[in-house]
């Protein structure tokens, strides 16, 4: 069922076309930051202020800049498909008469839409790395206004960085997956999921409306960037817990659907 999945889904012309569109976006960037390769990048500050200094310094500041939208629009698309495409085509029922129980199919889907969303991740840091690794070169991470790090202590914090943010998108997914299963139709369950991103991110940027935001898993996505600036990193242990509640949340929701009613109808 998950090589199924697998095949049918992500060697779509369509996906291909969504990973290479997230695969472009640190290309371009880092073309237009070619020419000030070692320098600060204009008055910007931060992680894209940095960007142009090493191939980690792309590949982070490529993280921060599609992180919050671009990426988690491409998980939804990826999500929403996995969970909606048998039904859309009709096929839902005679899956069912094969036999493959409900459970076997929402593991193999659930599996699929975490190998998707790992791969889409994957795309950004990759496209960041090459990049910044040719244009760049591999120096010391830098850090505008504070001490260079190391070279391990900055893949280190990459990788953590990494893992958290697989983990925010994770959480995406499973609510666009949910989606997915719960409406009738795939274009559906996308409009919905994305809707609730750009609504998310709207909420999170109102601090009249901080109590609400906090509830969502969109609030603390950006969370990993402290990694990077001088003093500890807060919120990843509460953010981490937030996604990891909301996948759990969805994940029984999706099961409960599938056993009490019969979502090709």
């Amino acid at each position: 069922m998950l090589r199924v999945e697998l095949t049918t889904q992500l060697m779509r012309l369509r996906t291909l076309i969504a990973l290479g569109f997230l695969a472009a976006v640190p290309v371009l960037a880092g073309l237009s930051f070619a020419p000030e390769a070692g320098h600060r990048n204009g008055t910007q500050t931060g992680l894209f202020g940095a960007s142009p200094y090493s191939a980690l310094n792309h590949t982070m500041a490529s993280l921060e800049f599609i992180g919050p939208l671009l990426l988690p629009v491409i998980v939804c698309l990826l999500a929403t498909v996995i969970a909606s495409a048998d039904r859309d085509w009709g096929l839902l029922r005679y899956l069912y008469v094969a036999p493959v129980t409900r459970a076997r199919l929402l593991t193999a889907k659930l599996a699929a839409v975490a190998i998707a969303t790992a791969l889409a991740l994957g795309c950004v840091l990759a496209a960041g790395f090459v990049t910044g690794l040719a244009l760049f070169g591999w120096h010391p991470f830098h850090r505008i206004g504070s001490p260079n790090l190391s070279t391990g202590d900055a893949i280190a914090r990459a990788l953590a960085a990494s893992g958290y943010t697989l983990l925010c998108m994770l959480s995406i997914a499973a609510i666009a997956f949910t989606l997915g299963v719960l409406l009738p139709r795939g274009a559906e369950a996308l409009a919905a999921a994305v809707a609730f991103v750009v609504a998310a991110s709207i909420l999170n940027g109102q601090s009249a409306l901080h109590a609400v935001a906090v509830a969502l898993p969109v609030h603390y996505w950006q969370n990993w960037v402290g990694l990077f600036e001088p003093g500890p990193a807060g919120g990843l242990g509460t953010g981490a817990l937030v996604q990891l509640a909301t996948v759990a949340l969805c994940t029984a929701v999706s099961l409960a659907v599938l056993h009490r009613r019969d979502p090709a109808a």
